[in-house]
């Protein structure tokens, strides 16, 4: 058994690694001892490539599938490669031109997104994903509240300069109409002009000063606030996806069960909107290597992302989900470039 760790790799041993993945990245298939004496341009015997093959498997960087002799690397194994062993490439100055000039032509906001999620999909044959920008202050300016059924209460929200936002929230019991316009009237004249992010902590920390004496009004705000103002509800709409069926050409990730369950978390996009939103707040490219994204449903893929900025702060992240054998040195800088062009194009609008 071999106490050797990644780091400590000699370049003979570096360099059948990058080959081993290099090759499973194009064919997805175990490589064996003689493939790689024919990939990896050195002069060693298919006896010591063995040996390297045993030393990697015991350092957790490859593994060796049941059915077959070969090996194929691990999530470990790509993270190595990715940090220590990847070339990038370059990406085509006409593709960056023909992208530019797509979003530069492009004045809807929502259109230029989903532009820039078709463009990833099509660049990397992944699947693109793009975070609406966020504006940087979210001011309320004016709350109603309609009675719909039973519990369920239309809530219509006034921000920034008259941006019209509809939820339909859920709540613990009936309310009558006195009582949607007295909660209405206590957030407008409290809360006008407030970072509607702040809004529902606000009148939560309000509520635990109170405590018992907390009136009727102050208890259902409390509980509308909670639904109305939760940061994670309608989000769905902030993350446009492109290119999802792409994945299914990846013999790894056509498993029925596994698609299926991809393609829910796709469709409902809460995790895709959580990991995107962690990505906001850590500088450049993020690689999110199998279970490093936190993910049950991503264990089998690889994320990357980069943050696009516009007047020099980052107002959203767009990225790629593909398997982990992706081309990782095609596919990071083609999301880097397109954060950048996104980015521009957004602020040649301000």
């Amino acid at each position: 058994m071999s106490n050797k760790a990644p780091q400590e790799l000699s370049e003979r041993d570096q360099a059948l690694l990058k080959a081993l993945v290099q090759q499973y990245i194009l064919d997805g298939q175990p490589v064996g001892s003689k493939t790689l004496a024919q990939t990896a341009n050195l002069k060693v015997s298919s006896a010591t490539i063995r040996n390297v093959m045993a030393d990697l498997e015991d350092c957790g960087l490859v593994s060796s599938p049941h059915t077959s002799a070969g090996r194929v690397p691990t999530n470990q194994g790509f993270r190595f490669f990715v940090d220590s062993l990847l070339t990038m490439e370059g990406v085509n100055k006409n593709k960056i031109k023909d992208m530019q000039q797509t979003l530069n032509a492009v004045q809807d906001t929502q259109v230029m997104v989903a532009s820039a999620s078709e463009m990833l999909s099509g660049l990397t044959r992944l699947a693109g994903v793009v975070m609406v920008p966020r504006p940087q202050r979210t001011a309320l300016r004016h709350v109603e509240f309609l009675s719909l059924s039973d519990s369920r209460v239309l809530a219509i929200l006034v921000t920034n300069e008259q941006e019209v936002h509809n939820r339909v929230i859920e709540l613990n019991r009936e309310y009558s109409e006195g009582e949607l316009q007295q909660v209405a009237n206590y957030l407008n004249e409290k809360f006008s002009g407030a970072d509607i992010s702040t809004v529902r902590q606000s009148i939560i920390d309000e509520m635990q000063r109170a405590q018992e004496n907390m009136n009727n009004l102050m208890s259902r705000a409390v509980e509308m606030a909670e639904k109305v103002f939760d940061n994670k509800a309608g989000r769905e709409d902030s993350v446009v996806m492109a290119g999802e069926t792409n994945l299914m050409q990846f013999e790894e990730l056509s498993d029925i069960d596994n698609l299926r369950n991809l393609f829910a978390a796709f469709n409902q996009k809460q995790e895709i909107i959580h990991l995107l939103d962690q990505c906001l707040h850590n500088d450049g490219i993020q690689i999110y290597i199998g279970d490093e994204s936190g993910y049950q449903v991503l264990g089998d893929c690889s994320v990357v992302t980069a943050p696009y900025s516009v007047d020099n702060q980052v107002v959203g992240v767009l990225g790629v989900i593909g398997p982990t054998r992706m081309s990782y040195d095609k596919v990071i800088p083609i999301v880097d470039i397109t954060a950048k062009v996104l980015g521009a194009a957004l602020n040649s609008r301000t």
